[in-house]
């Protein structure tokens, strides 16, 4: 399997697989829960004859599998002796921290369904004994945050670089026809000057050279791109550290034609020359009479 990545999350209940799976989604892996072991070696060759659609696995294997889960060391060891690459996650916590999450949650545990909660993660560790020997990375989650844990999941199954674990939407708008939805930072510049009131611009977008260049004389737009630039070099770089996987950025003037394009198209630009993963769109364009507007 030299073209697919496995990844098998295992580990004690409660110490945060589906946290875990959820950040490897955000890194483009195939996820799937509750997997019987048996069918791990089946899942991954289907995986491999995709085409290349499907390069990253991760697959959860734990106690709930009940009688299926006695399989895994057999299963893991046959892909040993083929020669098939994987590597395994174990997740585990403290006795106290797990009987608090399940406190939380008014979950039954899985080993004691009927028992006290205690009892079951005695049985599951002893069960896990062997499992966790054959980890390739064990992760303890007793006093991790979501967000660090995201950070370490990121760090050791990302395989890319940090300016490449988030992307970026730079989205021009008009105030007219509504902020968008799904902005995560909204900035205003209808206080920058208006080409809409020359007419030789009004029907011109923010990326026409002559548009641009009127809206750039101007030094207030000179001293709000420079503020602008070093907050988004600021801000960028630590969402990506905090975990997060989107970004949509929001320019807003009147209409959506001039100002906002042209303060959007500055910003991507910026963000494209550092290596960022980034888009860029005009919403509200196509709202306007436009007799010019080059691609971007």
């Amino acid at each position: 399997m030299e073209d697919v990545r496995l990844v098998i999350i295992t580990g004690m209940s409660g110490a945060g697989k589906t946290q875990v799976v959820r950040a490897m989604e955000d890194l483009g892996y195939f996820c799937v829960d509750n997997l019987p072991p048996a069918l791990i070696p089946k899942f991954a060759e289907l995986c491999e004859q995709s085409g290349g659609r499907v390069g990253k696995i991760a697959l959860v294997v734990d106690t709930r599998g009940r009688e299926f889960f006695d399989t895994l060391i057999q299963m893991l060891e046959g892909m040993e002796n083929k020669g098939d690459m994987y590597e395994m996650l174990f997740l585990e916590a403290s006795d106290e921290t797990l009987i608090r999450r399940y406190k939380e949650s008014r979950r039954r545990h899985p080993m004691a369904p009927h028992g006290r909660i205690s009892e079951g993660i005695s049985r599951e560790r002893e069960r896990l004994e062997h499992v966790r020997g054959r980890a390739t990375h064990i992760v303890d989650t007793t006093d991790m945050p979501t967000a660090k844990l995201k950070e370490k999941i990121t760090a050791l199954f990302g395989g890319e670089s940090e300016t490449e674990r988030m992307t970026v939407t730079v989205l021009s708008f008009g105030f007219k026809y509504g902020v968008p939805l799904d902005a995560d930072m909204v900035f205003d510049v209808r206080f920058l000057p208006n080409p809409f009131y020359v007419e030789s611009l009004r029907r011109k977008s923010g990326i026409v050279p002559e548009v641009s260049d009127y809206i750039w004389k101007w030094p207030i737009t000179q001293q709000f791109m420079e503020k602008l630039g070093g907050l988004v070099d600021f801000l960028v770089p630590n969402y990506i550290r905090e975990g997060k996987s989107q970004l949509v950025i929001a320019i807003g003037c009147t209409g959506g034609l001039h100002r906002s394009v042209f303060v959007a198209h500055k910003v991507y630009e910026g963000l494209k020359s550092k290596g960022y993963k980034v888009t860029i769109e005009h919403r509200d364009i196509k709202h306007n009479d436009v007799e010019v507007h080059p691609e971007c």
